[in-house]
Order: structure tokens, then sequence, then C-alpha cells
């Protein structure tokens, strides 16, 4: 998810690890500006122009990733490309992990809500076409349903809120398998902090969080405007989706290993939400809100 940004003390270590495994590399870097800052660090690595994305090791996502990029990139699915100067994988320095992407320069206009339904279907469409073992979106409901019934886990979440998640997290992933929807490879957060807006069109990153489901998962993410622009939607599927991505990322907020900036205050407003009942908000709204004055 988007978030603010932190102080540079608490970023050095990231930016150090990418700016030396991009000069073992030999891509010149002396340098790096902030792209995005959350639970994954995004950065231009300067004078190199490299996009690089780091996280603590031990996720050992980079060579799903980095296979699934390639595959995807071949059904000219809307994806950003790796680095082509180096070897396409992860690499670790300093207790980080860092994979390498190609750098696209920024395009002027805004994201537009057809341009972005239009580029998360054309990448659907390519996702129909991979055959690729990934986790189910249920299994990633039960990760976050473990969060919150396990109190070593999450020791600051009250038993009301506890019970409330839990809840919430148990009876949508029933609802949702028992609609029968069909269902494919999704990207699993194909949020607006996922989406780069170039001028080679949109360009979907952070391809880790892939999973199977019905698109309204998918869509669960996206400002309401975008999936108003997508067609064939199934409304209902897609409200029960909001609810529980917003229990799903509520419970990640309150892991005591969570490193998304500004990601307690971010948990409290979404349980407020959860509280308040429908009409259920899309993610980047209730973001939003902690920017209201």
């Amino acid at each position: 998810m988007p978030g603010f940004e932190r102080g540079t003390t608490r970023r050095r270590p990231r930016f150090d690890a990418a700016i030396s495994i991009a000069v073992a590399l030999d891509l010149p870097a002396d340098d790096a500006t902030v792209l995005q800052n959350s639970n994954k660090l995004a950065l231009r690595l300067l004078p190199c122009d490299v996009f690089a994305r780091v996280a603590p090791v031990g996720h050992e996502h980079a060579p799903f990733e980095v296979e699934l990029a390639q595959r995807l990139a071949k059904t000219k699915s809307p994806v950003a490309a790796l680095e082509p100067r180096v070897e396409p994988r992860g690499y670790e320095r300093d207790g980080f992990e860092v994979t390498l992407w190609t750098y696209y320069e920024p395009a002027t206009s805004e994201i537009s809500a057809a341009a972005y339904a239009d580029a998360l279907q054309r990448l659907h469409t390519g996702m129909r076409t991979l055959d690729v073992p990934t986790p189910h979106f249920t299994d990633r409901v039960a990760s976050a349903e473990h969060l919150v019934t396990n109190r070593d886990l999450t020791p600051e979440l009250t038993d009301a809120d506890r019970e409330m998640l839990a809840s919430t997290l148990r009876r949508l992933r029933q609802v949702i398998r028992d609609r029968g929807a069909a269902e494919q490879l999704l990207h699993g957060e194909p949020h607006p902090g996922n989406v780069l807006n170039t001028a080679n069109g949109l360009l979907f990153v952070d391809l880790e969080t892939c999973c199977r489901g019905p698109v309204e998962f998918d869509l669960a993410h996206v400002p309401e405007t975008v999936s108003e622009h997508y067609p064939g939607v199934d409304q209902a599927l897609l409200r029960d989706c909001r609810q529980l991505v917003l229990a799903m990322v509520a419970a990640w907020r309150w892991e005591p290993g969570d490193q998304l900036p500004n990601g307690m205050p971010f948990g409290r407003e979404l349980l407020s939400v959860l509280r308040e009942g429908p009409p259920w908000p899309t993610i980047d709204e209730v973001f939003g809100r902690l920017d209201a004055p």
C-alpha cells in the first residue's frame, strides 16, 4: 500500500544495500531517490537509471515474481520489465533482497479510470493463459485470520476488534467461495501503489501477491471509478470482496513487524470503517482519510 515517508535514517540501510548491489553488477550508482515507501521500498538508482525494489530477506518471493514477470511479458501483458543489463533474479545484501527493474519516466498526465480498468483487464487476460502454482485467495485470508486469532502475533489488538476481524474474515471467506464465481490467476493487490503511470502506458509491479480467485477480488483493491469501467462485474461479489480486503489489510497492520509507513493509524481507520458498516469504501478512500484535515 502507498504510505507516508519516514525519515531517511530508517531507509538508509536499504538505500545502501541497493546501491552496493548495483555497483557490484557494474551498474553505476551512487545515489537513490524514493519512488514509493511501502512494505517494500521502491528506489530509482542513479546515474544507472534502474528501478530497484528492496525488501527484508526471508520473504522468498523474488524467484516467483521474476519468473512470472518474464512469462507475462511474453503475453504482452502490461507489467514492468526486468532490468536487461543484469541476470534476472533477486540479489541479497546486508539482510535485504533487491530485484532490479527497468525504470520508466512517469507520464505527465493523470491516470484515467478507463485506462486503469483497461490495463487491469489486459493483465487478467494475459494471466488466464498461464498455468503457474499460486496460492488461492482463501489462503491469504486464512493467513490474516491466523494473525488476529493469535494474541502473540497481534498483541496490541483489543479483544473486541480481534473477534470482529476474525468473524469477518471467516464468514466472508466462505461466502465468497460459496458464490462459485469463475476463478483465475490474479495480481492480488493491483491498488494504485502498484501501478506505474508511464509514457508506455500503465504497468503493474509487485507480482509477489499473485493468487487465484474471482476477478472481483482484484477489483476490490482499485478505486471505485476503475471498477465501474471493468466489464461484467458481479456487484454483489465485489461488495463482499471489498469488505474482505478491508478486514485483511486491517489484520496485517496489527502485526508488530509490519513495515508499512503510517501503518498503525491506517489500521485504526480500517477498524473504524468496518465497525461503521456498509457501504464499503475502497482501500484508497480509507487511506485518503489520513490526509484529511
